[in-house]
């Protein structure tokens, strides 16, 4: 029975959303379920064959959405993030690139007795870590942000360096003339870097000229962006095959540090459209495995993996990293970490049916092999990188503190119950003198609009996971819960001023239509939540570790307490709000306001 494409869509879809979503819940690097789904969808139950249901399109489609992810990538590469450590990675992209390779190809060949050809071809494809797998991973490990900023353009830059290699190497293979092959390689290798450099600086100017002189609206900003990147990567295409990918990424590079540029909207907009990309890319990728042959060289693929995880990697990473100020713990971090990507997946896919159409040998076990890599290093790496962190102490600390805008009685009322848990509290405020009384307190207050881009530069949130938005200027609170909506998620930001039945207040008040999520109770407003600080009390109730109801926290919280916090046994932190079900366990704490005529 021939497969409906549009059923194809939705089952691609389906699977997308319920993978992002386990990832998210159980704090996975989201490869992980993608790839298990597209096994699963593809090879194991035989339900998807994307070659049947995309044909010709398919190879395109994977090209432009690799494109348009290292664009994205490109676009959060700022030159300041890596002031001091340029030479590591400069050395990581161009000597560990050449290292991983040989290594790899070496290992191969003797492991698999596969040709050289094949061998190199595979090395050269495998040296890839790339933006697909670093970006979650350091999302969920949260290293230092000296490591996480070194490892983050490692995985950016690599992926173009990785391709091109892989294109000299793939094109050394075809050459019928071995002794042609060092003149041909050095003038593809000079095509290739002078068409990328050259189209990705002009596009990158041309952008900047454009988004600097206003000349396309708000509404159509990103959506021209996103076919100027398309158009881009295939006029750079046709001049030199396999220069789009480093046209593109040096196109978002020079828009990522343009001064004065403001790219939050287009950056926002691309990362929601390469999760997209990515989550599709995987499972039709990993539905076209042939897992035949996989049972003749699975004890091989074993010994792969942990010699790619144990030996390559590491003297890479020593090689690399000699003479550098990184310390050894940092440096122990770094060799732990390289996952394979979505770029290695494609090009094997892509280089596999090519060498298949000239005939040669053993091409059969390129996909596999490749696939089996990405997997081995993405699940060692997912299940092992943040336990390393925390036990080398280079690991930022779990975002648990809250960040309170606005400093006045309620809020400084509210960060001293939130002290006496050992919870970070940071605050910030335009007002110097609310800002001293802040520090007089014993707090940290940053003086200045937590939405400004001096904020960006100088507000330390390491620690800081919520938001609370207290200042008397309700529009303000408004500004500042939409702008971190996207750092913390919109269930970490909360703000007073509730809604109103009323439609003059409906239509006219900005806050109300811009507000974050309720605090403590959506009934409250500033001048409501004042009044019960000032006529109450704050208590800490530790719910009993004991089985016996009538010692339960229904005797011990009144009706009139107005909940605020729980605490866990672990000091993590819950924030009561309108949209919040809490359910206090045994050992932890609940902070609650409660009227002093019932103290």
């Amino acid at each position: 029975m021939q497969e409906s494409p549009l059923l194809t869509i939705a089952l691609l879809a389906g699977l997308c959303a319920i993978c992002q979503w386990l990832a998210w819940r159980l704090k996975q690097p989201s490869i992980v379920f993608l790839l298990m789904a597209g096994l699963l969808v593809g090879p194991v139950l035989g339900v998807l064959d994307p070659k049947e249901s995309f044909g010709d399109a398919l190879f395109p489609f994977v090209s432009i959405a690799v494109a348009i992810i290292l664009f994205e990538g490109g676009l959060t590469l700022k030159f300041s993030d890596i002031k001091g450590h340029g030479a590591v990675v400069t050395r990581l992209i161009s000597l560990g690139v050449v290292v991983t390779w040989l290594l790899l190809t070496v290992t191969v060949h003797f492991i698999f007795s596969l040709s050289w050809q094949i061998s190199f071809v595979f090395g050269s494809i495998a040296v890839v870590s790339g933006p697909t797998v670093i970006k979650p991973l350091l999302r969920t490990v949260r290293p230092s942000d000296k490591i996480g900023h070194l490892l983050h353009w490692e995985g950016i830059l690599i992926d173009p360096v990785g391709v091109f290699l892989a294109l000299l190497v793939f094109e050394y293979v075809l050459l019928d003339q071995p002794g042609l092959a060092a003149t041909k390689i050095a003038i593809i290798l000079a095509k290739l870097v002078g068409t990328g450099l050259l189209l990705g600086v002009t596009a990158g100017w041309a952008a900047e000229s454009v988004l600097r002189r206003y000349l396309v609206p708000d509404f159509l900003k990103n959506v021209l962006t996103l076919m100027f990147v398309v158009i881009v990567f295939a006029l750079s295409e046709t001049v030199q095959h396999e220069s789009g990918l480093l046209a593109v990424t040096v196109m978002g590079v020079w828009l990522a540090n343009a001064r004065g540029l403001h790219i939050h909207e287009i950056l926002h907009f691309k990362e929601n459209l390469t999760v997209l990309l990515i989550s599709t890319l995987f499972i039709l990728l990993a539905a076209r495995l042939d897992l035949s042959n996989l049972p003749f060289f699975v004890g091989g693929v074993i010994i792969l993996i942990l010699i790619a995880q144990f030996i390559i990697r590491p003297i890479n990473v020593w090689l690399c990293t000699l003479g550098s100020e990184l310390t050894t713990r940092e440096r122990l971090f770094i060799g732990w970490i390289a996952p394979r990507g979505i770029v290695a997946a494609a090009v094997s896919s892509l280089f596999a049916l090519r060498l298949e159409e000239v005939g040669v040998p053993q091409t059969e076990y390129l996909v596999p092999l490749t696939f089996s890599l990405i997997i081995g290093t993405v699940v060692i790496q997912s299940f092992t990188a943040k336990r390393l962190a925390d036990r080398l102490g280079i690991s930022n600390p779990e975002p648990n503190g809250v960040l309170i805008h606005g400093v006045n009685g309620m809020s400084l009322t509210i960060a001293t119950a939130l002290r006496e848990h050992s919870i970070k509290v940071q605050f910030s405020d335009a007002s110097w003198s609310s800002v001293r009384r802040a520090r007089q307190s014993g707090f940290e207050a940053y003086h200045g609009n937590p939405s400004s881009g001096h904020a960006e530069e100088n507000l330390d949130l390491q620690g800081i996971g919520k938001l609370l938005a207290l200042s008397t200027n309700k529009d303000a609170n408004a500004l500042t819960s939409i702008h971190f909506r996207s750092e913390f998620g919109s269930n970490s930001v909360f703000t007073l001023e509730s809604a109103s039945d009323d439609e003059a207040f409906e239509r006219f008040d900005i806050a109300n239509r811009h507000r974050a999520n309720a605090l403590f109770d959506e009934s409250l407003n500033y001048a409501r939540l004042k009044r019960q600080v000032k006529e109450g009390e704050v208590v800490h109730i530790t719910i009993p570790e004991t089985d016996d109801d009538t010692q339960g926290p229904a005797s011990e919280i009144l009706e009139d307490d107005l909940k605020m916090f729980a605490v866990s046994k672990d000091r993590k932190l819950y924030v009561y709000g309108a949209a919040q079900s809490i359910t206090p366990k045994p050992g932890w704490t609940v902070v609650v306001l409660r009227p002093t005529k019932q103290a």
